[in-house]
């Protein structure tokens, strides 16, 4: 367990596969179906690059507030899926533009929200996940 105090908890459950229904327990219900079919709902490579957009957009917006700059930061994850030898693999490509500051600056405070974002620390130094400005 970590050894930080746990701050909060969630449940996320899948007995349907990649066709029907995926839910948080005591929460919201999420329709699922595959990203190679024409059929209605979310996917796995949907929800991990909105939990990457969302995550370290929020992280960003606490460091704009650090530095009383007002939030305009903007996260973009395009997530592909490929076959590999033994099934399929995603690629992700977050590109963050932080548009009331210089080049450099944005740089800076993405280096900082990759510290600091859990979904980009849980992703890590993955060599399919780009994250730049």
């Amino acid at each position: 367990m970590a050894e930080f105090p746990i701050l909060y908890t969630t449940k996320a459950i899948n007995e349907d596969g990649i066709h029907g229904e995926a839910y948080i327990e005591d929460g919201m219900r999420v329709p699922v179906a595959s990203p190679t079919k024409p059929d209605p709902g979310s996917n796995p490579e949907q929800l991990i690059g909105l939990a990457l957009s969302t995550c370290l957009n929020a992280t960003l917006e606490a460091i704009e507030k650090e530095h009383d700059v007002p939030h305009q930061s903007k996260v973009e994850t395009t997530v592909k899926m490929s076959r590999d030898r033994f099934g399929y693999q995603f690629f992700l490509d977050a590109k963050v533009t932080v548009p009331e500051v210089d080049l450099d600056t944005a740089a800076h405070w993405l280096a900082i929200a990759e510290t600091r974002c859990p979904v980009a620390k849980l992703l890590g130094d993955n060599v399919n996940v780009k994250i730049h400005v």
